[in-house]
């Protein structure tokens, strides 16, 4: 699948702090990809690094596999500040200055607020927009121009609940409209409902790299139930997959180690003779994983 942005060993220093330690992840074509840490981690820095707002201290990036000059970034749409329009100019006219700005030929302004959900509000100035208005507006300031990938930091930051929705819901429908999106987030639901990949960083590090879906897995455990508990007990001692059994009165709740599935462990039980009368695979938290991770990596 296409790279839409490699980073390899990406650090960056502030005088005597490390705001980013070495950093390699990649980015391909259709991933919604989160970077998912406390604040100082470093999310906002990989950013502004990527999008040519502040120069690495080591390490390098390449954007669609070509390199990171000025031409491949007019090929990206980003929001890295709070919505800043003139206040009172309308939605339309704000859209059409910035596509002025970027000297952006046919913008398609009336098609951007459409998919931002912004039709019926095109001619109100952007003073009397709402809040999460106002995120939709700058949102669909990042497709002007027919944008390959979004760099966006922090979407849904000062959003009040109804407002987080429409946004994480456009940020889904660009996504599944085949572009690809870069986020940062300090907010793990989000980041749950929207990302297909995540990377976890603490203090610049990166702790975790990988599919969303895969991170949950490892978390929920897998609960049993039998009509013979000696039986499952002897056949989950001769499974070498079993990392951890929680018992309770009708039912265990067993947790796989890296790299074993449940559907291993089903096979094995039923080989075994195991009369299984329950069996279920929980789904963990992201914040259960993310609060693991990062009590695992604490100094």
């Amino acid at each position: 699948m296409k790279k839409i942005l490699s980073i390899d060993g990406l650090s960056k220093n502030y005088g005597s702090v490390r705001a980013l330690n070495k950093l390699s992840i990649n980015i391909h074509k259709g991933d919604v990809y989160g970077i998912l840490g406390p604040n100082g981690s470093g999310k906002t820095t990989t950013l502004g690094i990527v999008l040519g707002v502040t120069n690495p201290t080591s390490g390098s990036y390449s954007w669609f596999e070509r390199g990171n000059n000025y031409q491949l970034r007019k090929k990206i749409g980003s929001m890295l500040d709070k919505p800043n329009f003139y206040p009172h100019l309308n939605g339309y006219q704000n859209l059409q200055l910035t596509a002025d700005i970027k000297d952006i030929k046919n913008p398609q302004i009336s098609e951007k607020l459409e998919i931002a959900g912004l039709a019926k509000n095109a001619n109100r100035k952007f003073m009397t927009y709402s809040t999460g208005m106002k995120q939709r507006l700058a949102l669909a300031a990042t497709l002007l121009g027919e944008p390959e990938v979004l760099v966006l930091d922090e979407p849904t930051n000062g959003l009040d609940p109804e407002g987080i929705a429409d946004v994480r819901e456009l940020i889904i429908k660009i996504a599944s409209e085949g572009t690809t999106v870069f986020m940062a987030s300090h907010l793990l639901d989000e980041v749950q409902k929207v990302c297909s990949h995540v990377a976890v960083l603490q203090l610049g590090k990166k702790l975790y790299e990988g599919h969303v879906q895969s991170l949950l897995a490892e978390d929920g455990g897998i609960e049993v139930s039998t009509d013979n508990f000696d039986k499952l007990e002897e056949a989950l001692s001769n499974f070498d997959g079993v990392a951890q059994i929680d018992k309770k009165p009708g039912l265990y709740t067993i947790k796989l180690k890296h790299g074993y599935k449940a559907s291993e462990l089903s096979a094995f039980l039923i080989t075994n003779g195991v009369d299984i009368t329950h069996f279920a695979h929980n789904e963990g938290s992201l914040e259960q994983e993310f609060l693991h991770l990062l009590s695992e990596n604490r100094a």
